[in-house]
C-alpha cells in the first residue's frame, strides 16, 4: 500500500494537483481489498520493485448491456518510461475486458499532457470529444446532497 499510495502522489505532482490527494495506506487498502472492492490495481515491477501502476474500476454501458473498465490511474515512474511498461499495462486491461466481456476500456487525460496523448493515439484510442464530464465535489456535493 505504501508504494502505491507514493506513486498516487507521484501522478498528483506531475498533474499539479498534489495538493488534491487525501489517500492514505488504510483507504487504499479497505478500496483495494475490502468487502466490496471499489478498486482493483495492476503494477509493474523492475528488479522487484513497483514502478508502475493501472488503477482502474468496473463501469457499465446501458447502450451495450455490458461491463466496461474505466482506467482511473495509469502511472509509470519517469526513470522507468519508454520501456513499454505503461503500454503493457494498458494491454493487460484490454485483455482484461476482452475476458470479462466488457465493451469498452475508458479513461480521463488532461488536455495539457502531449506525452500520455500520443501515446494514446497511437495505440488507436480516440478522444470523446462530443462528451464533458461534470463533477460534485466538497461543498457542491454536500449542498446539492442536502438540497432535498
Amino acid at each position: 500500500m505504501p508504494v502505491l499510495v507514493e506513486l498516487i502522489g507521484e501522478l498528483a505532482e506531475y498533474e499539479r494537483a498534489h495538493d488534491e490527494v487525501e489517500i492514505d495506506d488504510m483507504m487504499l487498502e479497505r478500496a483495494l481489498f475490502g468487502p466490496e472492492p471499489s478498486v482493483f490495481a495492476r503494477v509493474a515491477t523492475v528488479d522487484d520493485l513497483i514502478v508502475g501502476m493501472a488503477l482502474y474500476y468496473r463501469s457499465f454501458s446501458t447502450w451495450t448491456g455490458r461491463p466496461g473498465i474505466y482506467l482511473e490511474d495509469l502511472y509509470v515512474r519517469p526513470a522507468h518510461r519508454g520501456l513499454g511498461i505503461g503500454r503493457a499495462l494498458l494491454a493487460s486491461l484490454a485483455r482484461l475486458a476482452l475476458d470479462e466481456d466488457c465493451r469498452r476500456l475508458e479513461w480521463s487525460v488532461l488536455d495539457w499532457n502531449q506525452p500520455a496523448i500520443a501515446f494514446y493515439q497511437s495505440i488507436g484510442a480516440v478522444a470523446t470529444d462530443e462528451w464533458t464530464r461534470y463533477r460534485l465535489a466538497g461543498s457542491a456535493l454536500r449542498d446539492f446532497a442536502s438540497s432535498l
